[in-house]
């Protein structure tokens, strides 16, 4: 994001620019002078406002599709309207129903990732996406073995949110069940309080740490708790939901733009990478990338997100998908209040 800072423009020229920037989200139609002239309460003549559209224009925050047309904000414009929502903080209006209604889809929907998206995507008439946490930083509950076959057990990883994995690992021979049970108790020391990740590097290092001169049984213990986590840790699945609500858009009666667009919906993977750079920054603010920040769709689209915690850690990411030109003071705040109350939501959950 490497646009000059909004207080470059004259006091004059940012109050046009965020006028004519707020009408084209509205419109979708070139803006011409006489247009803000009339219904922005500038106290200029469409003359003044004309001479500074072009001045606008000649720094990159405009441009006119053909000479008679009005003009259209580019990503550089949009930046300066975001930089100002950012600094205000709004409060959507839905804000105490949205705890209670995503209190109420973590206790009793059966898939809530999505039916965050379907609500997000509804309030925010746009589509809504949202990255589930990686299961590195899932709360580990439980490690549980099961003798399957005489050199096969079964790994049972119980999460602190309820959910289940399981997996086949390989061992040398039979174990007997009295050692087993030993084992049991002895993992449930050692994973209390702490992440798949955190068990899983805790497993390593102390397996390959000299200076920890391990009895068997604990020997025994950390090896196979590494056989069942070594290469469980991965990213977490990105859901999509309201990809319709965009497809309704006058922008997307372009096949071209169309094909695009679907396409970019498909490249779930760029889509992760474009939210875990929310997640990486590590500050639990809203990020917005604009247009051709966001790369995505031919540089036609934006996205608006922010991270959700988990166990005290930033662990996922909910956000919006849509146009430039969706409208971004009635997204961002909804954005930043649906990740506080899914935080909250998962909080109560343990």
């Amino acid at each position: 994001m490497s646009d000059p800072p909004k207080n470059d423009l004259p006091s004059r020229s940012r109050k046009i620019l965020l006028a004519a920037v707020t009408e084209f989200i509205s419109t979708g139609i070139p803006v011409g002078s006489r247009t803000l002239a009339r219904r922005y309460g500038l106290d200029l003549s469409a003359a003044s406002i004309r001479n500074v559209l072009a001045d606008l224009e000649e720094a990159g925050y405009l441009h006119q599709p053909h000479t008679s047309a009005g003009r259209i904000p580019t990503d550089r414009a949009l930046r300066v309207l975001i930089d100002t929502l950012l600094e205000v903080r709004a409060i959507p209006p839905q804000q105490a129903e949205m705890g209670a209604r995503f209190h109420e889809i973590y206790t009793s929907a059966s898939d809530p990732l999505r039916e965050t998206g379907r609500y997000l995507s509804e309030l925010a008439g746009t589509a809504a996406v949202i990255a589930a946490p990686s299961t590195a930083v899932r709360a580990l509950s439980t490690l549980r073995f099961i003798t399957t076959r005489q050199n096969q057990l079964l790994a049972v990883l119980v999460f602190a949110d309820g959910s289940v994995e399981n997996r086949f690992i390989s061992i040398d021979g039979p174990i007997p069940e009295a050692e087993l049970l030993r084992i049991h108790n002895l993992l449930s020391d050692v994973i209390g309080g702490r992440t798949l990740g955190e068990v899983r590097d805790l497993f390593a290092s102390r397996l390959a740490d000299e200076r920890h001169e391990l009895d068997a049984l604990r020997r025994r213990a950390f090896e196979l708790g590494h056989l069942a986590t070594a290469d469980m840790c991965r990213r977490g699945e990105v859901v999509i939901e309201g990809q319709n609500r965009l497809l309704d858009l006058p922008e997307y009666a372009d096949v071209d733009r169309l094909k695009m667009l679907m396409k970019a919906l498909e490249e779930r993977e760029e889509i992760l990478d474009l939210l875990d750079r929310t997640l990486a920054a590590g500050t639990g603010a809203i990020a917005v990338y604009v247009g051709s920040e966001a790369g995505m769709g031919g540089g036609q689209l934006s996205v608006v997100a922010a991270p959700y915690t988990e166990n005290g850690r930033f662990a996922g990411t909910v956000g919006v998908i849509g146009p430039t030109r969706m409208d971004y003071a009635k997204v961002m705040p909804l954005v930043d209040a649906t990740a506080a109350a899914v935080s909250e939501a998962r909080a109560r959950l343990r």
